[in-house]
């Protein structure tokens, strides 16, 4: 398990660099202190505390929050099968992610659903999956979000979303062109 740092050794009361929880909760909430702290680091390893950090995941909850309380903003602009297929990837990934343990990089790939959101747009179904995904790390933002949406029972309760594998398949992929070992160019090409 890794220790929190801050200005390079580990945080002690006796040395006195701690952090108190209670201003960060206070300022941001507890889904901002638990999500920086699960995405600062992987748990295996140490974690360097870092004003910035929280006020980044502070932004990316904020981010979370607009797009349930201003659904008009994020008309669905790209087809429904492009989002269909980032939220499936999405899904995959997380599962997985979170199965192993690699809490930062399960964040990660939501952080990433929301900027394709932020960029083209999604559904109130689309919204309510993420806040499923996200359930584990800011528990109190998913429950209102869920309730906001008006989804019945608690989201703590309701049934993890499942993918399709087969959803989750790109149809072109990236052929990198080398001569001598440098890069020249790089190709999209259909699958097959």
């Amino acid at each position: 398990q890794g220790m929190v740092l801050k200005d390079g050794s580990k945080m002690s009361k006796s040395v006195g660099n701690t952090v108190d929880p209670g201003h960060i909760i206070s300022r941001y909430g507890a889904d901002t202190a638990r999500l920086f702290i699960l995405f600062g680091a992987p748990v295996e390893r140490d974690l360097e505390w870092s004003d910035s950090g929280v006020d980044g995941s502070f932004r990316f909850l904020n981010r979370v929050h607009r797009m349930i309380t201003h659904p008009g903003e994020f008309t669905l602009t790209a087809t429904p099968g492009e989002l269909d297929k980032q939220l499936h990837k999405t899904i995959q990934r997380v599962t997985e992610d979170i199965e192993r343990f690699s809490f930062n990089t399960a964040i990660s790939r939501m952080m990433e659903l929301v900027n394709w959101i932020y960029a083209n747009g999604c559904t109130a179904a689309s919204v309510a999956i993420l806040l499923q995904l996200l359930a584990p790390f800011a528990p109190f933002l998913a429950e209102e979000g869920w309730e906001t949406l008006g989804k019945k029972g608690s989201i703590h309760t309701s049934t993890w979303p499942a993918f399709d594998v087969a959803k989750t398949i790109d149809d072109t992929v990236t052929i990198v062109v080398q001569i001598n070992g440098k890069v020249r160019d790089k190709l999209e090409v259909a699958r097959d």
